[in-house]
């Protein structure tokens, strides 16, 4: 009953700051770094870091992963009515209703990934490799794009940069050993093109 009380109580405000700051980063911090607040790999990794971070069961570790996101999509749109005087509609628009949706499917997958990392059993290193892996796949689209006259190349190698060493540094504090640090980044390739073509499936390109 504990452990429940505490998601219902990190769970939605973690979405709230999530969504709040996210938006305000988009809107202050410059190019490159200030792409990170468009990142969708960086709200996975939210979710994955929120149960990583808990002690909560797999069943509340998902739940408060999603309820996190979910939450986080309006919180975005409040803040740009805020901040910018958007229209408030947005929170409930067609565009917040599918951000949400997929913030259902990423926040159990990222959620699980998380209770996954810190609990021991043969799925741990793999779990531990998931969020370098959707950093990593993001990077893959950066520089996929390289050529393109709609993009700055200077740009896109900065911000891809950024996204590799952050999925680098994210695995090396997540794991608990050199070896299963090493297994892991290894581990991070595959799940890097299944999670760069699941992104180009779903229109993410």
């Amino acid at each position: 009953m504990a452990i429940r009380r505490n998601v219902a109580v990190v769970a939605p405000v973690a979405g709230v700051l999530l969504g709040t700051l996210d938006f305000i980063w988009i809107k202050y911090v410059p190019f490159p770094f200030g792409g990170l607040g468009n990142s969708i790999a960086v709200w996975a990794v939210v979710a994955f870091l929120l149960t990583f971070r808990n002690r909560w069961t797999a069943a509340a570790g998902i739940a408060g992963a999603i309820v996190c996101l979910v939450v986080a999509v309006p919180s975005y749109y409040l803040a740009a009515t805020l901040i910018q005087h958007d229209d408030p509609a947005n929170m409930y628009g067609a565009a917040a209703l599918l951000w949400m949706g997929l913030g259902v499917v990423a926040g159990a997958v990222f959620g699980a990934a998380g209770v996954l990392a810190r609990t021991d059993g043969p799925l741990r290193t793999a779990a531990v490799a998931v969020p370098g892996a959707v950093l990593f796949a993001e990077a893959t689209m950066q520089i996929m794009r390289i050529g393109n006259p709609s993009y700055d190349t200077p740009d896109l190698i900065a911000y891809a940069a950024i996204l590799i060493v952050s999925g680098v540094v994210l695995t090396l504090l997540a794991g608990r050993s050199w070896s299963q640090r090493g297994l892991a980044l290894l581990l991070a390739l595959p799940l890097t093109a299944a999670g760069h073509v699941l992104l180009t499936l779903t229109g993410f390109r």
